[in-house]
């Protein structure tokens, strides 16, 4: 038993990752991994305990990228890559913050997905 416990409580070191920054109009989500695709650290607004529509806004969205910069500090995270998707307020701020918490942006990507002919419109409104 003593021997899975000390596995599982065994740190990797990962000096590289990536940064994945899910910014919709409504909450900011921040998931660190290594390159493989195994997560490190996350944080989004809604789990610091911003609620309604603070969960938006640039400030939620700085702060939930410095708690995960930080947690990803702890398992030796040195410099990231950075995958921004959504057009939520919060892109621009959380990517600053990773750089503020001491992590070495090496690049940005844009991955929000475009439509190429968009959702079928609503039907005609009747009057």
């Amino acid at each position: 038993m003593a021997k899975a416990a000390a596995k599982a409580g065994k740190k990797r070191s990962v000096p590289m990752g990536l940064v994945h920054v899910q910014a919709s109009f409504n909450n900011t989500i921040i998931t660190i991994t290594d390159p493989i695709g195994n997560v490190i650290a996350w944080s989004s607004s809604g789990s610091l305990g911003f609620r309604g529509s603070r969960k938006g806004t640039p400030f939620a969205a700085q702060q939930a990228s410095l708690t995960a910069a930080n947690k990803a500090k702890e398992s030796g995270l040195r410099s990231v890559d950075v995958a921004v998707s959504g057009p939520g307020a919060g892109r621009e701020s959380a990517v600053r913050a990773l750089s503020t918490a001491g992590l070495d942006v090496r690049s940005i990507r844009d991955r929000t997905p475009i439509p190429h002919n968009g959702c079928r419109p609503p039907k005609k409104r009747r009057v």
